[in-house]
């Protein structure tokens, strides 16, 4: 059974190592990091406890909303999205992530008091 799931997960990095255009994987290391930091901040919640709240919240609000923005670039500049984005450039979609990046820290920063 092990094998079987290490051939299969060894098959699958293979496959995406050759396949996965480099942007594509600089936003999936983003978006782990990005998904790391929100565990990391709800386990710190739940171990440490929620003394000041709204510092919690404006961090947590921030790794899902970059997780959301980022997920969002990642489909815009896929190649194979290319038809469904046809009047989206991956520089406009990237300046759109950046803008929206800059918005939603500046509602974060304004939360936290």
């Amino acid at each position: 059974m092990s094998d079987k799931v290490s051939s299969a997960i060894q098959k699958l990095w293979t496959s995406y190592s050759k396949n996965t255009p480099q942007s594509l994987q600089l936003i999936d290391t983003y978006l782990v990091f990005i998904l790391f930091s929100g565990v990391f901040q709800f386990v710190h919640c739940v171990l440490v406890g929620t003394f000041p709240y709204n510092a919690f919240l404006a961090g947590f609000i921030s790794t899902v909303g970059s997780f959301v923005l980022a997920a969002n670039l990642r489909i815009q500049t896929n190649p194979d999205n290319a038809g469904e984005f046809k009047s989206i450039s991956p520089e406009r979609a990237f300046a759109e992530f950046v803008f929206c990046n800059i918005v939603l820290h500046f509602f974060v920063v304004n939360f936290i008091g």
